[in-house]
């Protein structure tokens, strides 16, 4: 595929011994010079389909071999600190000879302008630390070649949009530009329309055959077959569903609010989960959670944002050592970690959005592996089911619900359905036009009764 054979020997010995789908239709693209925006599921590669190109192009400068750095090839920005880390640390073990800095929040800012005060080749960041960075004249963006916005759909959220808007206007226009995102929104199509040139857009929307390998003729063929004129190439459906991997196996189970966490142990023991990720809506109940299973003779333990990095990457290898079985987290741990070897995830607390789920239930089957993932519809919350109906309508996919013998909820199946049934008038399909409720408000809205249900009781 065009890459260099040590790029290649320390991708094997990474354990990527074949290109996914999306890496091979990517590459030989991003070695064009092309610009790049990929609709991808999670797991199915998207970090080696950038990461790989980036690395080979340095490889094939020979001005770019010497010990410091005249330029700074390529800036990936990242929503996260871990997935900017954990970016970072997979170019180092890709690329040893040439220099990789990360540059993230909730650490010390000088080891970092340290670092790049010799120049480097890439650079990983998120955008608030990367804005501080260059406040500080720390990071030199004036000659920069590639940008890759990891997590796009992430990174326009209104948690970030504002300094990812800032950190483009440091940049020089003459650049490739890669996008890579899990979905698509309108935010994304149009910050690509201000920011790519003639992009070639990639959409993966099953990652079951991700791992499958694509001769490079084959990716070839794939880049070549775009019609006339047209720059888009689908690498399988034009449905507009977010998202997932068809190795995943999805279940939604009924139950009772205080009835979560027993039953939660109940799957813990009856499936044999060794790797478990439990989502939750609050810090507040990522501890409460962890404490109870814990108390319970689980080895569990919380992760959310407010642990200090150190404490996050324990965590993170105590998961994968197998020193903790269960992983109790908010959405933090939902985009971009790579945790191999995950079995299960659990929505103990439903997602807040369609997106959002696409990027928790995505940590298990990655690379075409299998895993399942168990999402608790409240029996005793209506508006629960009303939030997960509206997941299912995005992802195009209907789940059953099912109920666990020894923790059926209270109300009986009738009185549930009829009341899941039920759809208020200003939730109906007609209406007065500028007066009906959209989408976003119906899933906000949903998930404020869900958590006011299961909030504890001094904060109902």
């Amino acid at each position: 595929m065009g890459l260099p054979a040590p790029l290649v020997r320390a991708a094997a010995a990474a354990g990527w011994r074949q290109p996914s789908r999306v890496q091979a239709a990517a590459l030989p693209a991003v070695l064009a010079g092309r610009d790049l925006l990929v609709r991808a599921p999670t797991g199915a590669g998207k970090t080696g389909a950038f990461l790989l190109p980036l690395l080979a192009q340095l490889m094939a400068d020979p001005a770019a071999a010497e010990a410091r750095p005249r330029r700074l090839h390529a800036l990936v920005l990242a929503p996260t600190r871990d997935l900017a880390v954990q970016t970072a640390a997979a170019a180092m073990a890709l690329a040893p000879a040439y220099k990789t800095v990360a540059a993230v929040g909730g650490l010390s800012i000088n080891p970092q302008m340290m670092a790049l005060r010799g120049g480097a080749h890439l650079l990983v960041a998120t955008p608030g630390r990367l804005l501080d960075l260059s406040r500080q004249n720390a990071v030199r963006l004036n000659e920069l070649a590639v940008l890759v916005l990891d997590e796009a759909d992430r990174l326009l959220e209104p948690a970030f949009a504002d300094e990812t808007r800032r950190v483009l206007q440091l940049l020089p226009r003459q650049r490739q530009t890669l996008l890579f995102s899990a979905t698509l929104p309108e935010a994304v199509q149009t910050l690509a329309a201000a920011v790519q040139r003639d992009a070639l857009v990639l959409q993966l929307a099953d990652a079951g055959d991700a791992s499958a390998a694509l001769a490079p003729a084959a990716a070839a063929a794939v880049l070549a077959d775009a019609a006339p004129g047209a720059d888009e190439t689908d690498l399988a459906d034009e449905t507009g569903t977010v998202a997932l991997p068809a190795t995943l196996r999805q279940r939604a189970v009924w139950v009772d609010t205080p009835q979560r966490t027993p039953l939660l142990r109940h799957l813990l023991r009856a499936e044999g989960w060794t790797r478990t990720l439990v989502f939750v809506a609050t810090q507040h109940a990522c501890e409460h959670v962890a404490g109870k299973l814990a108390r319970a003779g689980v080895a569990a333990t919380a992760f959310h944002a407010q642990l200090s990095p150190g404490r996050r990457n324990e965590v993170l290898q105590g998961l994968q050592s197998g020193r903790f079985q269960v992983v109790v987290a908010t959405d933090v741990a939902a985009r971009g970690l790579d945790l191999p070897g995950l079995q299960a995830v659990v929505n103990y607390d439903l997602p807040r959005s369609p997106a959002d789920h696409v990027h928790r239930v995505g940590r298990a089957a990655r690379a075409g592996a299998e895993g399942v993932a168990v999402s608790f519809v409240l029996a005793d919350a209506p508006g629960s089911e009303r939030h997960f109906r509206l997941i299912e309508k995005r992802q195009g996919q209907r789940v059953p619900r099912e109920g666990v013998p020894g923790f059926e909820p209270a109300a009986p199946l009738a009185e549930r359905a009829a009341a899941a049934a039920a759809v208020p008038q200003n939730e109906g399909t007609g209406g007065i036009k500028g007066q009906r409720k959209s989408k976003k408000d119906k899933l906000r809205e949903a998930a404020a009764r869900s958590a006011a249900v299961h909030a504890p009781p001094h904060q109902r």
